[in-house]
């Protein structure tokens, strides 16, 4: 039986908004380890449940839909979110 995780979609580092934070996501557990290709080096697998993954806009969608399909699942909380508070002129003490 496929074993699939549920998160919440991670606030970009690379930018300050948080677009899409509020998606849920589905992926699956890969079913077998990658390896190297042995012409290019380039790890891969035989596994092709790795190049899903679904979006949902509430997490309950998301947990409806494994549960149609026969899935197991776990579900992974979003972290807490931490704010640093912090004045400019501390940049310079």
């Amino acid at each position: 039986m496929p074993t699939a995780r549920i998160y919440q979609r991670p606030k970009n580092a690379m930018q300050s908004g948080k677009y899409r934070t509020d998606h849920w996501v589905l992926e699956f557990e890969p079913a077998e380890a990658k390896k190297p290709d042995p012409l290019t080096g380039w790890a891969g697998s035989g596994d092709t449940r790795d190049q899903v993954r679904l979006g949902f806009p509430t997490r309950e969608a998301a947990i409806a839909y494994a549960e149609r399909e026969g899935l197991a699942f776990t579900v992974i909380p979003a972290p807490e979110r931490k704010l640093k508070l912090q004045a400019y002129a501390d940049n310079f003490r």
